[in-house]
């Protein structure tokens, strides 16, 4: 049977610091905005060296959040385990059926794209669960930013950090306050806010843009 998930909060409290690195990326441009988004009910997030994560929400509060590190993750799972000639884990092992019902767009993609899974997780509205396997699932080693808000407000410091650097400009004293107050705010994100937190950083950031990416997460 299904193994219980104690260490993740529901999808709900996942929405301020997720909205939050998204707006952090949406100042920057359409390039860096596909990093981290919201679709509908569709939630992403990638590191843009091939690892990623993936929300999908269904009804009744159900949501699965699914991925692959492509370091780490040692299940193989579909066609992943001929591909690479290992053992199959079963992600969907003993699974309700709305499991694979809301994650189908990305169980074709195993198919058509060869897009590896290496976990997938299923909220029932009140607890998380997986299939039950031994291997690493590779998880863990994204060390995914919007999991805590401390790491969610350093990693919105560090982008920030780093392109006003790249860009020669002063980083501000102030910087981790106003990340703070982004994570704070968010998914609720205001021009006003926004104005606090990307204006004087470099000219080219876009305020509106971290607004409509906030708010993106809003929909659910």
């Amino acid at each position: 049977m299904p193994t219980r998930i104690d260490h993740l909060p529901p999808p709900a409290d996942l929405a301020p610091a997720w909205s939050a690195i998204a707006a952090t990326l949406a100042t920057r441009g359409p390039r860096w905005a596909t990093s981290a988004f919201a679709r509908g009910p569709l939630w992403h997030h990638d590191d843009g060296g091939g690892n990623w994560a993936d929300l999908v929400h269904g009804a009744d509060g159900r949501a699965v959040l699914l991925g692959h590190d492509h370091e780490y993750s040692d299940t193989y799972f579909r066609e992943a385990a001929e591909y690479f000639g290992e053992d199959e884990t079963d992600l969907l092992a003993d699974a309700d059926d709305w499991w694979a019902a809301l994650a189908a767009g990305h169980l074709e993609a195993i198919r058509t794209d060869g897009m590896w899974l290496g976990f997938l997780y299923a909220f029932d509205g009140t607890n998380w669960w997986r299939a039950d396997y031994e291997a690493d699932d590779g998880f863990t080693s994204l060390a995914l930013p919007f999991l805590d808000r401390s790491r969610t407000v350093a990693a919105v410091v560090d982008d920030l950090t780093q392109h006003c650097q790249a860009e020669s400009h002063p980083v501000p004293a102030d910087l981790e306050t106003r990340a703070r107050r982004l994570v704070a705010v968010c998914p609720e994100l205001t021009d006003d806010v926004a104005g606090y937190v990307f204006d004087g950083l470099t000219p080219d950031l876009d305020p509106a843009a971290a607004v409509t990416a906030a708010r993106a997460f809003r929909q659910v």
